[in-house]
């Protein structure tokens, strides 16, 4: 059978013909013959690749697929028209439908995930020879280099695409803040290298794992730096395109007004008396002064005003996102040029701002240290009190450190300043900031020549919130009974209340100095200071050290109350527990970029606000003449999402708007014609007499 006369079609001639039997009808009929085309054109490709291969196949090859996917293309575009039948309500429905596609076109600039754009294609390829984005291989160097470049170009896309869209953005920043969490409980580097050390020293297993995982320096890893460079790309490639849409969408106008608006979500209609043109009219100045943004139309039957409000949604969406930005680009810029530096200071004692003066310090690596600010201040008095009964026992009411401190435009003129905590010291561009507090006895040694060889406090580091204080005491210009040179080392405890027991040993049970005790025990030998290798100040290294004994034999330790001394074995000197100081851990810190943080911060927080309690809508008013005269009004609109306030707001709208368009009265109904009586029933007509039958009559 002619390829051109299938079951069921009309034959040439044009006369109708009767489908054949078994036929399917016109809405299931089989595709046109573009399919067998399509067919024998990839059949031929093949039998071309076969033959000769190289550029002559391939090239036909490949051109047989493409027309064989024109024509499957025709195939189906052929069969969609079928399976429309031509109806004039098919188009109808389908032109309706884009305009109300149109009409919901643009109310967000969030990009459509897998929305277009090169997808790898599943399994690798497309046969021998593809790449993952389909194409075939030329032969040679060109041909090679071009799949490559082709392949490079793709994959390249496909990932920009994936790390710029919402879900690896989402993605990113929960890595972020879970990538934040060991900062928070493991000590670092940065901030309490003290910690850092005990921690190590005390998990050594433990700690070469995390020194591996960068677990002490987690703001400068590695790992902590690529996900904040990702999620900052993502940002920026996010944000740029859907900027560019949004001004595009400020520029242009409200959608024109869909065919069948009873097919939005809120809708309402009602005839009246007033012209067309001055419902239109009116209806734009009411949407003007409801801060909508208007334009006014006509179609083939009516003319209507479209409307749309809501852009400070998308405003406010694009304002989070460039918040975020900022603020990343500030913490950068501080990490950069930040300085941070601790400090303990006994009182009467002083500090300048300069580099040989910290205890520790660190800095960003665009950070100058000729750049510190010219300061110093002094210690003047620090005041502690503490809650002494109820269920705050022990715990501190008063923290305050009084300082007097210059500057270097005027050295000669001191000021006086109270440092609390979270209330710094503000001098210039740096901060000074009171962390902590704690206790220094003041002791005085004399040799074995009755000359000082030691004076002056000696800062104890508090180990639980009773201010149970560990430290040690280096005398490192020491004679002994001999004459000869040597160096002595005391380690122990200061307990403000003294206390002991079989368990804990000496401790302190109240922060307060109420009864202070100094308990310690002496070595003799070398410190280990001479070796060049650096030492911490508040540990005793005894490796080279032998401890002292009484003249029992047994460890030399002591207790002493302030104003008390106590012999060293062997006419090795003296030691005197003078009195109590108090010193505070201050921190000198110059921070940029906060203001950007904080302005970027604040608006994150308004542009969410916007984003989450606006709503972008359009509003669409139709007016039409109808054939009695009257004007019929159609009201719709139509919201991004799903709210009550949508119907609510039409709803105010059309009532603003009917004292302009009132309802028209309804035209009266006819009176119904009277019922004609009815005709009298005609009497009934007697019944005939009955013959009687044959058998009747013989009887």
């Amino acid at each position: 059978m002619p390829a051109d006369n299938l079951p069921g079609d009309a034959p040439d001639d044009g006369a109708p013909a009767a489908p054949a039997a078994g036929a399917a009808s016109p809405r299931t009929a089989e595709p046109p013959a573009g399919g067998d085309a399509a067919a024998s054109r990839l059949a031929l490709a093949e039998r071309e690749r076969e033959r000769g291969g190289g550029r002559s196949g391939d090239d036909a090859a490949a051109g047989a697929s493409s027309a064989a996917r024109r024509d499957a293309g025709a195939s189906r575009v052929a069969l969609a028209k079928q399976e429309r039948g031509g109806s004039a309500d098919a188009d109808a429905d389908a032109d309706a439908g884009d305009a109300e596609a149109e009409a919901a076109a643009g109310l967000s600039t969030a990009p459509v995930e897998g929305d277009g754009g090169d997808v790898p294609a599943a399994g690798g390829g497309g046969g021998p020879g593809g790449g993952s984005f389909g194409g075939v291989r030329r032969p040679g160097a060109a041909g090679g280099a071009a799949w490559v470049a082709r392949e490079t170009l793709g994959w390249a896309r496909w990932f920009w695409r994936q790390l710029t869209s919402m879900r690896v953005a989402l993605i990113l920043l929960f890595l972020l803040a879970l990538a934040a969490i060991p900062g928070s409980l493991i000590p670092q580097n940065s901030v309490d290298s003290l910690g850092a050390q005990n921690f190590r020293r005390n998990n050594e297993s433990l700690a070469e794992v995390y020194d591996a995982l960068q677990l002490f320096d987690v703001y400068s890893s590695v790992w902590f730096s690529a996900i904040y460079i990702l999620l900052f790309i993502s940002l920026v490639g996010c944000i740029v395109p859907r900027t560019w849409q949004f001004i595009g969408q400020l520029r242009g106008r409200p959608p024109r007004a869909p065919r069948r608006l009873t097919r939005m979500p809120a809708y309402t209609t009602w005839r009246t008396e007033t012209a067309p043109e001055e419902v239109l009219a009116a209806g734009r100045a009411l949407l003007g002064r409801k801060r909508f943004r208007t334009d006014a139309g006509s179609d083939s039957h009516s003319g209507y005003v479209a409307a749309e409000k809501g852009y400070l949604r998308e405003a406010g969406n694009l304002v989070f996102h460039l918040a975020l930005i900022v603020m990343l680009v500030a913490f950068a810029y501080g990490q950069l040029y930040h300085s941070e530096g601790g400090k303990l200071v006994v009182r009467g004692d002083g500090f300048a701002n300069t580099l040989t003066q910290y205890d520790d310090f660190t800095s960003g690596s665009l950070f100058d240290v000729d750049e510190l600010e010219r300061f110093g201040f002094t210690l003047e008095d620090f005041h502690s009190n503490y809650a002494r009964s109820g269920p705050d026992l022990g715990t501190a009411t008063e923290f305050r450190a009084d300082v007097s401190y210059w500057t270097a435009d005027d050295p000669d003129a001191e000021r006086q300043a109270s440092i609390e905590v979270n209330d710094p010291l503000e001098i210039g561009n740096s901060k000074v900031y009171l962390l902590g507090h704690g206790y220094a006895p003041v002791v005085t040694l004399t040799d074995g020549q009755g000359r000082t060889a030691y004076h002056g406090p000696v800062p104890f580091l508090p180990q639980d919130a009773a201010f149970t204080s560990t430290g040690v005491i280096k005398v490192t210009d020491y004679v002994d009974e001999n004459a000869e040179p040597d160096q002595l080392g005391f380690q122990g405890f200061f307990n403000p209340t003294y206390a002991i027991d079989d368990v804990r040993g000496p401790h302190s049970t109240f922060p307060e100095p109420d009864l202070p005790v100094l308990t310690l025990t002496a070595y003799q030998g070398d410190l280990g200071l001479d070796a060049g290798i650096p030492q911490n100040v508040y540990q005793l290294d005894t490796t080279h050290m032998e401890q002292l004994r009484d003249e029992n034999g047994d460890i030399f330790r002591f207790n002493l109350v302030p104003g008390q001394s106590i012999e060293l074995p062997d006419g090795k000197g003296t030691l005197t527990f003078e009195r109590v100081d108090e010193w505070a851990t201050l921190q000198i810190s110059t921070k940029a970029g906060n203001e950007w943080a904080l302005t970027g911060a604040l608006a994150a927080v308004a542009g969410l606000a916007a984003s989450l309690l606006l709503q972008r809508r359009r509003v669409w008013l139709r007016a039409r003449r109808a054939e009695d005269g009257a004007t019929v009004i159609e009201m719709a609109s139509l919201g991004r999402t799903e709210s009550a306030k949508i119907p609510e707001e039409l709803a105010a709208l059309a009532t603003a708007l009917q004292p302009v368009a009132p309802v028209a009265p309804e035209a009266p109904e006819a009176p119904e014609a009277p019922e004609a009586p009815e005709a009298p029933e005609a009497p009934e007509a007697p019944e005939a007499p009955v013959a009687p039958s044959a058998q009747g009559a013989k009887r």
